[in-house]
């Protein structure tokens, strides 16, 4: 059997062992993405990654996969659903009330599910090929240009919202990659931008975080305010917010591809300790230690007690309940100056006259 009859053979395993391991579609691209670096470099320039340093610092890195695995010739992308219609994302919001957590951070950290799922991909195309190569799987956690090496092998394409998308999938799901030095056969693009005239992503936007169609100022973005932000939120910002607490979906929820998306398959994503339906003061009531037990193992725990109570005291501020929300945050006196500063707005904005 010749090298490339292998790599033919190799490349239809891999859509089935993908499938087997739970991700919902896979598509092979090469490490060239001279295309996108004019538009990360303009990006960068104005500022729109805000305190993500990292960005920056590691520009280079995203635009050579070389430097991150020596020999790297070609990226597999794939991409696997989280999405569950039963948690009523759009009743959430509607009730001020409760607390919206972005459905992506209601079960498990998808980052040890999905990085598993990879490992055991690599180990499957190293096993079969019987002879060394060099690969490396990548979930979110690494200098990767993750979007645009999904779109450049056929998963869809990036959205006015900047998210993935796809006609048959949606944006709700994750993205991984391996790369590898098997020289695979290419995936052709097979899915055009199709957002066409739509723009109900950027009118939605609580915050105007999109200056223009396809660019996503994170300084502005809910999301980058939730949870990267380590300081204080502008006070611009704050009745945006409404009462997300952590990240933002409205720029999917109305997204018309995202009729099609398929559910999520995996228990792991399934939501924990009623986070889908929980009410803002019984959350912002959690002691640190109730905090640390009950995010253990979800994305929730990366930004922290402090953060945690800041965002919520936010959302009792835009709330639309002060009989019930004002004794609470009086109460709290936090030690942390920080939330103590979100606390003392929200009561002023649960109590002010109106005019």
């Amino acid at each position: 059997m010749t090298s490339t009859t292998r790599l033919q053979q190799l490349r239809t395993l891999i859509d089935q062992w993908s499938t087997e391991l739970g991700f919902s579609q896979v598509g092979v691209t090469d490490t060239d993405v001279e295309n996108y670096k004019a538009s990360l470099d303009s990006w960068l320039e104005a500022g729109y990654h805000g305190d993500m340093a990292w960005m920056q610092d590691r520009r280079s890195m995203r635009l050579n996969p070389d430097t991150l695995l020596g020999g790297t010739i070609r990226v597999i992308a794939l991409r696997m659903p989280y999405f569950q219609p039963d948690t009523e994302p759009l009743k959430i919001l509607e009730n001020s009330d409760k607390a919206y957590i972005s459905r992506y951070a209601l079960g498990r950290d998808y980052h040890k599910l999905m990085r598993q799922r990879l490992a055991q991909l690599a180990e499957r195309i190293l096993d079969w090929w019987g002879e060394p190569l060099a690969q490396r799987p990548f979930v979110d956690s690494a200098p990767v240009l993750e979007k645009p090496f999904a779109e450049k092998a056929g998963l869809g394409w990036i959205g006015k919202n900047t998210l993935l998308l796809g006609k048959d999938s949606g944006s709700w799901h994750f993205l991984g990659e391996i790369y590898t030095s098997l020289e695979l056969p290419l995936d052709e693009i097979n899915e055009e931008d199709q957002c066409g005239k739509c723009r109900a992503c950027l009118k939605i936007c609580p915050t105007d975080a999109f200056p223009k169609p396809y660019v996503l100022d994170a300084r502005r973005c809910i999301s980058y305010l939730t949870i990267e932000n380590v300081g204080s939120i502008p006070e611009e910002f704050r009745k945006p917010m409404g009462n997300r607490v952590f990240g933002c979906d409205d720029c999917q929820l109305v997204c018309p591809w995202n009729r099609k998306s398929p559910q999520n398959r995996e228990d792991d994503f399934q939501p924990r300790h009623q986070l889908d339906n929980s009410d803002l003061v019984e959350l912002f009531d959690w002691t640190e230690d109730e905090f640390l037990q009950r995010t253990a193992g979800s994305p929730i725990r990366r930004i922290g007690f402090e953060r945690w109570q800041r965002n919520l005291a936010i959302g009792l501020g835009n709330s639309n309940n002060p009989t019930q929300a004002v004794p609470v945050l009086t109460q709290k006196n936090s030690e942390s100056a920080l939330v103590q500063e979100h606390i003392e707005w929200a009561i002023k904005q649960l109590t002010m006259q109106p005019e």
